[in-house]
Parts: structure tokens; sequence; C-alpha cells
């Protein structure tokens, strides 16, 4: 039988993994990326760390997913997690596990992830090209025969893997040209919008909050002045609102609802740990302690110091007012701000901004069980490019290497 010649478009997490295995399983391989270096979104993914996976149960992982979780149970049952780890493992990469079940180089090195995967695609005999852009798919009787690069140039091949990425961080080469490409051969694009992104306030944070980050705080999402979920753990201010990674969980929601003209409001439990009774004994406490401290000091025990004059501007309590003068209503305005820190949500941050891209292609028009198009055959599509989306974790980087592993294996089989 002759060797199955296959293109693979996008050198991403999903791409390498595709092309990688394609090879290792006896096909020659075209990978063609249009950015001088492959795999840069994989180098700054998690701030440089990578958060390769997680080792949540595989339920539980497509719970993450949403209603698009449902799409990758076949591929993350032949590739997941363990597999994963194991596949990196292999090739010298020392794991680590983190809270919440999340997996990283023990190193935190997300560029060592990028070059493990980069030598092993080559060694795999992956021929690599990078500065070069595909403008088009050659489809000949219903089926992808190849791609059109610049300047009008055609390659052929027996299956042509789509790996382009979504839209978010442009500036790494994920531009939405597979969106484009995907559209030439009929297929349905859901709408693209962002995905685990900061959101904009209607308060005005300033200097004072900006750059702060608080753990260990839970962050109500309230829809038109309903409560829709909650998240538990970090957060951090930017000069324009709220970001970090209990904000990133709920932004997906937020975008949605702001685009349906919804009220979105977020409000936070800066003491989860504490109810209204044991804030008033642990504020009764302090006052036994220092009685005499002025409020500007006397509230350090209870908060970080650039949360004070916020606090004190809700309770309309003067920064110089000893300890000992506050009165039982002032006290209660401090436990209810603390318990209840709102923020109206009037926007979200850009694509340039957001991790990940929701929406994508329709995933009814792909089988599961090897990522190939429904709508022309011989034509795979992977990764961010496919209508699935998880909150942070460790959740998306998966998806995108088990589809993309599941693709390298269907194009030889």
């Amino acid at each position: 039988m002759a060797q199955k010649k296959i293109i693979v478009i996008g050198g991403g997490a999903s791409g390498l993994m595709a092309a990688g295995v394609a090879a290792t399983n006896g096909a020659h391989v075209i990978l063609l990326e249009k950015m001088k270096t492959p795999a840069r979104k994989i180098r700054i993914t998690g701030k440089g760390r990578c958060n390769i996976t997680n080792t949540a149960p595989i339920v539980e992982f497509i719970d993450h997913f949403g209603k698009s979780g449902r799409f990758l149970r076949q591929a993350f049952g032949r590739f997941f997690s363990g597999e994963l780890i194991a596949f990196f493992e292999k090739r010298g990469l020392k794991i680590g596990f983190e809270r919440g079940g999340r997996v990283f180089p023990a190193d935190g090195d997300a560029p060592l992830v990028a070059r493990l995967l980069v030598d092993w695609v080559k060694e795999a005999g992956v021929d690599l090209r990078t500065e070069i852009s595909v403008v088009d798919l050659l489809v000949k009787k219903g089926q992808v025969a190849g791609v059109v690069c610049g300047h009008n140039q055609k390659i052929y091949a027996d299956a042509v893997i789509l790996a382009t990425g979504g839209a978010s961080y442009p500036r790494t080469g994920s531009t939405g040209d597979g969106y484009r490409l995907a559209q030439s051969v009929g297929h349905t694009i859901v709408t693209t919008r962002p995905a685990l992104v900061p959101l904009r306030t209607a308060e005005r944070i300033g200097n004072g909050l900006a750059g702060l980050q608080l753990k260990n705080i839970n962050a109500r999402l309230f829809i038109n002045g309903k409560r829709k979920t909650q998240a538990f753990g970090e957060l951090s201010f930017t000069k324009n609102g709220l970001s970090g990674p209990i904000i990133l969980t709920l932004s997906s929601l937020v975008v949605d609802a702001l685009r349906s003209r919804a009220q979105v409001a977020v409000i936070l439990d800066l003491k989860p740990a504490l109810d209204d009774a044991k804030l008033e004994a642990r504020m009764q406490r302090d006052l036994q302690k220092r009685p005499h401290d002025p409020m500007s000091s006397f509230l350090r025990g209870l908060m970080p110091r650039e949360l004070i004059q916020p606090c004190l501007d809700y309770a309309q309590i003067d920064h110089n007012m000893t300890a000992v003068m506050l009165p039982a209503q002032a006290r209660k305005k401090i436990r209810h701000w603390l318990k209840n820190f709102r923020f109206e949500i009037t926007g979200y941050g850009s694509l340039e901004e957001a991790i990940v891209t929701a929406g994508g292609v329709k995933t009814a028009e792909i089988d599961p069980c090897t990522m190939e198009s429904k709508k022309s055959k011989r034509l795979y599509i992977v990764g961010e490019l496919l209508d699935i989306q998880a909150d942070t974790g460790g959740y998306n980087l998966q998806a995108a290497f088990s589809t993309g592993w599941v693709a390298g294996k269907a194009v030889c089989g």
C-alpha cells in the first residue's frame, strides 16, 4: 500500500499532536504553520507555565465543557489525561500536580512543552514548513484533495487536518483563518466570541485596587437579578474591572448574557468561611484588643490595605474614627460589604485578551470518533476551531491534544 500523504494546517497543540501521531503511524506528513515559530500559543499559555491537563475523571472533565462536552466523550475515551501525562513523561518532561487537579510541567516551563512537541514531530519525520499561509482548500468531487498556499502554490494530499486554532491571541497566529476554510466547504460556524476573558465593570476600579490579587473568595454571578452560578478561588483587579481564575470561569456566561442585553452583576464574598455571626464575633475580639485604633488601622485585620477605603466609603465611616466609637449599625454595614462587594458588569475583553474562543465549527457536522468532516470527505477539523470550550484548569488544552490525536490516527486508517 502506498504511503499516505497528509497535510496538517496549523502548528499549535492539536496540529502538532495530529502531525506527530500520523507520522508515527506511517504517513508522510507536511505541517504548514504560518508563523515563524510553531506552538507560540503553548509558549504563553497558563501565564507561561502551561496547564497541560487536569486529573479529573472523564465525567467531571466533560462537565467543564457544558453542552459541548458530549462531543468529546469519544476522543477522551481514546486519549485522555493519563495518556497525555505518560506521553510527556516519556519525552523527559517532569510533571507537577497542583490544587484542583491541575497538571503543569514541574518547572512551570511552557516553552519547554512547545520544544518537546516540535522536536517530537521532527524526529517522527514530519516535514515542518513555517511562514506558509493556506488560502484555500482544494476540493475534487466533494473530497478535499489538498491546499492552495500563497502565490497559488498547490500541494496535493490524501487528507487534510485543519488545526489553525480559534481567534484569540491573534499575535500567536490564531486569527480565525480556519473558520473561513471550513465555511468554504459548507460548514456552519457558530458565532465566535471571547471566552475566559476579563470583565469590565461600571464601577471605576482606579489605581488603588488595580493589581490587587485576592485568594479564597467566592464570586456569585447574577443575570437579570437572578443568581446563576458561583465560583471559588482567586481573583484580581484590573484598571477596567475584574480578572483572575474565578472571573475567567464565569466569563463565558457573562459574555453571552451581555450579548443578549441582560443585566449582569458579580457579588464578591470576601469572607466565605465566616457567616455574619462569626464576622461580628471576630470584630468584637479585635475591638477588645485594639479599641483606640483608627478605622483605617483596625480594618487591616479583616482585609488588605487597598480594600479599606472602598469599605469605609460604603459604610460612610471616617477613617480617623476610633474602633471603640464605631456604632453597631456601622459594624453591620462593614459585615454586609465584606459578604456582598458588588460590581455591575458592563463589558468584557476582546478576542485579543481572551484565552480561548467560544463558538466555531458546529460539532454536529464532525464525526466525533474520527474528527472527519461530514461536509467534505478527507477533511478533519480539530482543536479550538470546533465549538467546544471549557473553563480554566487544563481542560481546553487536553481537548486540543485529544482531538488532534484522534484525527492523526484516523487519517492513517
